[in-house]
């Protein structure tokens, strides 16, 4: 189904009242029941991406980690089986995940002699266990499973998604008889760039690349060594697989809103139409 500009701007309009949860996708579902799941996703994580980073450097003042590091050791102290941090996260609008980093990342260093690195932080929000207060392990596993924008959990997906799209990919460019090195092949070749797969033999195609609701869309044509872009797209856009990427490192960087056409050089996540 074709997605109107006006469409898009109305489900954007929609979120910027509700919070970043699976109760929020399944109400904005019920609310636009003509489209598909993955697409309201998609709009809901690029939406929220751009919330993120206009408003990220706020959160991560001295001043207001240590007012958040504040509440949270209040609200425990209250009541450590309550969902602290995930209410905390949800009432100044930020991400669980990261709200669940700030505080880690603080109560780390009051208990370290040294500051903790990035990889110790890493290993505790995809294993909590490894916290070494047991409550505040607690918070930081609700804040990770309620976040369906950010976090260990989401990258995972994310992962799995990507693999897939990968393995639909190798399978249609054999199928088209198409010859084609993957990443193995170009490591081994000492490639220092490795898309999943780099056609040996140059084809003509149209392909279509856009951001949904964004005025990047361009129709990028590959007919020799070089990618040439005409025209912009009109506002309609009807590809699955304008879903933003978002990176755990650097939350406010909208990893899926500038897409590069690279000559040959076939990313999974492509919508290709070789016929």
């Amino acid at each position: 189904m074709i997605l109107t500009k006006a469409q898009y701007e109305e489900i954007a309009q929609c979120l910027v009242s509700v919070p970043p949860t699976r109760q929020s996708l399944r109400k904005l579902k019920q609310r636009f029941p003509s489209q598909s799941q993955a697409t309201l996703l998609s709009i809901f994580s690029q939406e929220y991406q751009k919330h993120i980073k206009r408003t990220h450097a706020k959160h991560h003042t001295p001043e207001a980690i240590e007012n958040y590091y504040q509440r949270y050791l209040n609200g425990v102290g209250r009541n450590g089986a309550a969902p602290v941090l995930l209410e905390l996260a949800n009432e100044v609008d930020y991400a669980p995940s990261l709200m669940a980093r700030i505080i880690l990342e603080r109560f780390l260093q009051g208990h370290e002699q040294t500051p903790p690195s990035k990889s110790v932080i890493n290993n505790m929000l995809r294993d909590p266990s490894q916290i070494p207060d047991g409550v505040l392990a607690n918070q930081v596993y609700q804040c990770i499973v309620n976040d369906c924008c950010y976090g260990p959990l989401v990258d995972c997906i994310k992962h799995a998604i990507g693999y897939e799209h990968e393995v639909l990919l190798r399978d249609l460019l054999l199928k088209k008889n198409l010859s084609f090195l993957d990443e193995d092949q170009l490591r081994a070749k000492g490639y220092d760039k490795t898309p999943d797969f780099i056609l040996q033999v140059p084809v003509g195609l149209d392909q279509a690349w856009s951001s949904i609701g964004t005025d990047l869309s361009r129709n990028w044509t590959a007919t020799g060594k070089e990618a040439s872009c005409s025209k912009p797209l009109s506002p309609q856009t009807s590809s699955p697989y304008a879903i933003a990427q978002l990176d755990p490192e650097d939350p406010g960087r909208e990893a899926g809103s500038n897409v590069t056409f690279l000559p040959y050089k076939l990313l999974a996540t492509s919508a290709l139409n070789f016929s």
